[in-house]
């Protein structure tokens, strides 16, 4: 399983990023491999142009396999925060140690296209798959 991030959503249409990649993300959607929570489809709604955007994009993705932010989930983004932040890494988004927390909870990897998930992975306790979208520049 993995959870998606925004920084991966919102590239999925981007025309640097080969058709091949794009056909294998669809393909995880439809095996249900490719899950969702919370913290992923509130970035993704901050995102909307219009009321009209927001419920469609928000309407796809609660339509993904579901991770709920639990309160152990919420506890673990705050540890890793403190542990990255005996190394003066703390300051990446509360979203994405939330989208890492449950990762590492459900034994699953993050898509995305986001140094930000190396940092978690590599200075804070949270073990996950961290999977780019793309090669870190290349979008």
């Amino acid at each position: 399983m993995l959870l998606i991030d925004n920084s991966a959503w919102a590239r999925l249409a981007s025309p640097q990023l080969g058709d091949e990649r794009r056909e294998e993300v669809a393909q995880w959607i439809e095996a249900g491999v490719l899950a969702s929570c919370a913290p992923f489809v509130l970035e993704a709604g901050y995102s909307a142009r219009s009321a009209a955007d927001h419920h469609r994009v928000v309407s796809d993705l609660i339509m993904l396999p579901w991770i709920d932010v639990r309160p152990s989930i919420a506890r673990l983004a705050i540890q890793a925060q403190g542990e990255m932040a005996r190394s003066g890494h703390h300051r990446v988004p509360p979203t994405d140690l939330l989208i890492a927390a449950c990762a590492h909870t459900e034994g699953a990897g993050v898509l995305h296209y986001d140094r930000d998930y190396d940092l978690i992975a590599s200075h804070s306790g949270l073990s996950f798959r961290s999977e780019w979208l793309a090669s870190a520049g290349s979008i």
